[in-house]
């Protein structure tokens, strides 16, 4: 585990690492809540290394110089693959938007379906302990100090050792992912299918009760007026809407490009007519496939009649919730897992119809608002639509929103966030 503090150890060592083909990275940050600043980075060349003492741990606190040298030889080279867990956060220290080749565990983690791996998160942590064997991994120094200066030896040991199971976690992942994911041109379409079958028919009636139970739970917080209960917590969020044209009109008037995409619905392309051909439009037409199961499995209704939302138990709705939702949970990622096989291999291998599945293409369209905007003006043409106000919107508009002369249409929209479920930040939205 080599510790190195020297501004020519560093360098000379981010030389020698310029010319790997993979290395496998990790950081840790000073201060992250307060004024994040990077600390550590912890490099490892050799994926069989299970002691650590391969890890190079690179001091660079305060030393912008340093991790700029890293960013330019390293994180930017794309001959150079990085493995990091949680990437997206890591790189806001090492390159942001400029960093090439970089693989993501926790992506890769995510590909893999929870009835293979049924895990409460994905966190390296979980990972490890899971897929690597190793018992317990404790991981308190992560929310250590790590702006003050000497470091502990516990914190060393467990810098040097996070990389040593990202890149154990990797190697796993790499084994795994293959036997998530055959070739489909070689998938056994009517085996799939049967199996498909056999899934479905657990999981349509769990999925059923799940959604029954989730919109009575809803529904019977909202006339009883609570936001928390012992298994929920109900909280709303405003959409804001605005016409078409007034938009339009406004963007015009202030000056503002606002480049987003716009679905053009059939009732849209209908007011469009024959300008929906304007060169100027540039419509995108995006094709998405659908699977349809040829087999309909015919079931007797098990929804039982709801008493009046404001006498519903909802202690008793929450307890029936946590009791269904660990089979749910399974059977609903290999459903989804078995169709997206199914899909794929159905059209490697070129088959628009087996004896269980048909898939049909449909297509999207869409432009951007800011052509639209300028074709509906300049022609003349009055669309008639709703556009949502996203926050991306608002933050154009900046204070011209408040010129809007029209009714702003106020959606409300609730979400529903289960305690009882390991799973962080679960929310169901309704």
């Amino acid at each position: 585990m080599p510790y190195l503090t020297a501004a020519n150890d560093i360098k000379a060592l981010i030389t020698k690492f310029s010319q790997a083909k993979i290395l496998w990275v990790d950081t840790e940050i000073a201060d992250y809540k307060s004024n994040p600043r990077l600390s550590l980075i912890q490099v490892l060349a050799d994926s069989t290394d299970s002691t650590g003492d391969g890890t190079f741990l690179l001091d660079v606190l305060d030393k912008p110089e340093l991790a700029k040298d890293f960013i330019n030889q390293i994180m930017v080279n794309p001959d150079i693959e990085k493995v990091l867990h949680n990437a997206s956060y890591d790189i806001r220290f090492l390159g942001n938007d400029d960093v090439q080749n970089v693989t993501c565990t926790l992506k890769m983690a995510r590909q893999i379906p929870y009835y293979i791996l049924p895990l409460p998160n994905r966190q390296l942590k979980s990972l490890i302990e899971t897929l690597c064997g190793i018992a317990y991994v404790d991981k308190t120094e992560q929310s250590g100090d790590w702006a003050k200066r000497p470091l502990t030896q516990n914190q060393l040991e467990y810098a040097k050792m996070d990389a040593v199971y990202l890149a154990g976690v990797h190697r796993r992942l790499l084994e795994i992912l293959p036997q998530c994911y055959p070739e489909p041109a070689t998938e056994n379409l009517t085996a799939l299918g049967e199996k498909y079958q056999e899934i479905e028919s657990q999981w349509k009636p769990l999925d059923s009760e799940i959604a029954e139970v989730k919109e009575r739970i809803k529904a019977g917080m909202l006339a009883q007026k609570l936001k928390d209960s012992s298994y929920f917590e109900l909280s709303s969020s405003i959409t804001m809407k605005v016409d078409f044209m007034t938009l339009a009109r406004l963007t015009q008037t202030e000056g503002i490009e606002l480049n987003f995409p716009v679905t053009l619905t059939k009732e849209i392309q209908k007011q469009l007519g024959q300008l929906i051909a304007h060169p100027s439009l540039e419509v995108e037409d995006i094709a998405s496939l659908r699977l349809n199961s040829n087999v309909q499995q015919r079931r007797k209704s098990t929804k039982k009649i709801a008493p009046e939302p404001e006498s519903e138990d909802l202690t008793a709705l929450g307890e029936r919730y946590k009791e269904i939702l660990p089979e749910w949970k399974l059977l609903d990622s290999e459903v989804e897992h078995l169709k997206e096989r199914i899909k794929k291999a159905m059209l490697v291998q070129n088959k628009k119809n087996t004896s269980d599945f048909k898939l049909s293409s449909s297509s999207i369209l869409k432009v951007d608002f800011a052509s639209l905007a300028k074709l509906a003006l300049s022609v003349g043409v009055e669309l008639d639509f709703m556009v949502t106000l996203t926050q991306y919107i608002q933050k154009r508009l900046g204070e011209a929103i408040n010129k809007i002369d029209v009714q702003i249409e106020y959606i409300t929209s609730w979400r529903m966030r289960a305690k009882t479920v390991e799973e962080e930040d679960e929310e169901i939205p309704f």
